[in-house]
């Protein structure tokens, strides 16, 4: 059997089972990433003393009766924006090269002490800003179905880093969809979790308002265990899920305005889960399209805000493209970003009262598909209107405050997004349960 595609719950069963040994595994993944193609476009750096002792300590649990949890002794990987310990953690960026930090950030801690396996750091978009995953400063991981094509981002790493068969989960973080485009275009879940659901200690910032932790899995099943382990609680219950009775929102223009191939692939999922028992809806939203429209101001002011004085410092070890993004919120008013916010808080409002008669919204979690690199690194403005297109649909979720998860269609790189109120992290886990089966 080949472990090292087989989902993390599965890994963990056969660790408790005594098919799989930790140590094995941990050095199989390594091993894998260090000689595999594209291992270095995947992994910024590995840990593997801290890996395989992390390994050994598992081994020896499981081998005693005393393992902390079904994930126990399991390998992943984490985004290198999760400060790790006596690890260089540089967030994808030369503005940040050679930072070390001092502790775990919090998540970190948590799934460690549940003894997880930290495998190593992945590359990403630089400071997390882009939807695309490309990095030219560091490196760009490449797409699970096509190496020229871009992967997703800005937690590239994390997914291809599942996707390629060198961990067997990865963490990573969602500002405007970095968890579940990367996900959508690898054919993997990915879970944004209500923000401020995990702790976000330890975890360099873009936009703090914004931003949040989760994983990017082989399963459902996956996200909700990871999900637990990160915020140190018990797993929901994802047993006897069903579709059966739901009520789900189409929510336009966000369906419809999207290209022929991720259209189509949302359309027969939503067909499948029609199929399974759901009764679906569709519906515009007017709260949502004025939402959009904050963006620009909301995103790259706070982002500016945050990391102006150290981009202004020494600007050119930046990607100009995303330098350019981050300048965009020089010249935000404060009293401006104060109005959008209480604006986008009414707003917020307005979508939980259109949205609470249904089980979910859904969407395609992309309007488009992967673009190919060398264009995305030649023709700026089509970077530029690419990223943009690329993270509309998944800014719903981000704008909106909930909790959202994106599953694979079956149709290579396309995903259906499915999104709850914040706080329905469960109950949204449950459903994305029931539907990965309706989609399998």
């Amino acid at each position: 059997m080949d472990w090292l595609t087989k989902s993390a719950s599965e890994i963990g069963r056969g660790i408790g089972a005594g098919e799989v040994d930790p140590v094995a595994i941990t050095e199989a993944y390594l091993e894998a990433a260090k000689e595999l193609p594209f291992g270095s476009r995947i992994y910024a750096r590995q840990t593997r003393d801290r890996a395989l002792a992390e390994a050994i300590a598992a081994h020896d649990r499981a081998k005693q009766g005393i393992r902390r949890g079904l994930l126990d002794g399991v390998p992943i990987s984490w985004k290198d924006l999760f400060d790790t310990a006596g690890t260089v953690t540089e967030a994808g960026s030369k503005l940040l090269e050679g930072r070390v930090p001092k502790r775990d950030a919090k998540v970190l801690a948590n799934a460690t002490r549940a003894g997880l396996v930290c495998l190593g750091k992945t590359h990403m978009t630089e400071l997390a800003f882009s939807g695309l995953g490309v990095n030219p400063s560091t490196a760009t991981p490449p797409n699970v179905h096509d190496p020229e094509l871009a992967p997703g981002g800005s937690s590239s790493g994390a997914a291809t880093s599942v996707a390629f068969g060198m961990a067997a989960a990865g963490i990573g973080s969602d500002t405007g969809g970095s968890i579940r485009l990367p996900s959508a275009w690898n054919d993997l879940v990915g879970f944004k979790p209500t923000h401020n659901a995990l702790s976000l200690e330890g975890v360099v910032p873009l936009a703090a308002s914004f931003d949040t932790a989760g994983p990017l899995c082989r399963t459902v099943e996956d996200c909700a265990e990871l999900f637990a382990v990160m915020g140190n609680t018990a797993a929901p219950d994802l047993a006897e899920a069903t579709l059966k009775g739901t009520r789900m929102l189409v929510l336009n223009p966000y369906a419809t305005d999207v290209r022929d191939a991720p259209g189509a692939a949302f359309q027969s999922a939503v067909e499948r889960l029609s199929g399974a028992g759901a009764t679906i809806e569709t519906a515009d939203v007017p709260a949502v399209n004025e939402a959009m429209e904050t963006t620009l101001s909301l995103y790259t002011a706070e982002a500016y805000g945050t990391w102006g004085k150290v981009i202004e410092a020494d600007p050119e070890k930046m990607d100009h493209r995303i330098r350019a993004r981050f300048r965009q919120g020089a010249d935000v008013l404060a009293a401006d970003f104060v109005a959008l916010w209480q604006r986008l808080r009414v707003l917020r409002k307005q979508y939980y009262a259109a949205t609470a008669g249904y089980d979910a919204v859904l969407i395609p979690s992309a309007a488009n598909l992967p673009p190919n690199v060398a264009r995305l690194d030649s023709d700026n403005d089509y970077f530029v209107t690419e990223n943009l297109l690329t993270l509309r649909n998944t800014r719903v979720g981000n704008l909106m405050g909930v909790c959202a998860v994106t599953l694979p269609t079956g149709v290579p790189s396309t995903g259906i997004m499915l999104m709850c109120p914040p706080g329905d992290d469960a109950r949204l886990l449950r459903l994305a349960k029931a539907a990965e089966g309706a989609l399998a």
